[in-house]
């Protein structure tokens, strides 16, 4: 007697997959889960290895400024269109700091700006700066400034987005620097 989905989410991860990827997936989770009907997250995880196994290895590199693809993935959303700088490379994703923190992402959720060494480095300066700002208590106003500067697709600030930044560093990096 064959075992046959019976939920969407068990199902929705195949959608990834070529036909054939598909009916092996399927056995492999039947099997995982004793000869029953897999559960959504026994199919996740057997998708993801088949995913990884036929990917290409990870070219990123340490440094590299990319842009987060946030797509099927909620884990992503509201990081989707953001800038990341590459801090580890690892077999198929990668430690990426942004605006607001750090965080692993998948290579199929990245996208390589191709920007020069020089603008990856300006790219560094920038984050460093909205970062020693950046904290979940600032108003409401500021953190979707430096949400605009987290999802800026240019390696520089113009102008008046460096004196903005200027304006905050001197508003809160003191009021920061005196807690520690």
């Amino acid at each position: 007697m064959d075992i046959l989905p019976t939920a969407e989410g068990q199902v929705r991860p195949l959608t990834k997959l070529e036909t054939e990827q598909q009916k092996e997936v399927w056995q492999a989770a039947v099997e995982k889960a004793g000869g029953k009907v897999p559960t959504g997250r026994i199919f996740k995880d057997v998708v993801q290895k088949i995913m990884e196994r036929t990917q290409v290895p990870n070219t990123y590199q340490i440094g590299e400024v990319c842009q987060i693809l946030a797509k099927d993935n909620p884990e992503l959303r509201g990081k989707g269109g953001c800038w990341a700088i590459v801090t580890a490379v690892n077999d198929f994703s990668c430690t990426v700091k942004t605006w607001n923190g750090e965080l692993t992402v998948g290579v199929q959720h990245l996208k390589s700006f191709n920007y020069l060494p020089q603008e990856c480095e300006q790219m560094q300066e920038i984050c460093d700066h909205i970062t020693q700002i950046y904290s979940d208590s600032l108003e409401e106003t500021v953190k979707n400034l430096l949400q605009s500067l987290g999802k800026l697709n240019r390696p520089y600030l113009t102008g008046v987005e460096e004196k903005l930044l200027t304006v905050l560093e001197a508003e809160y990096g003191n009021s920061i620097t005196q807690i520690f």
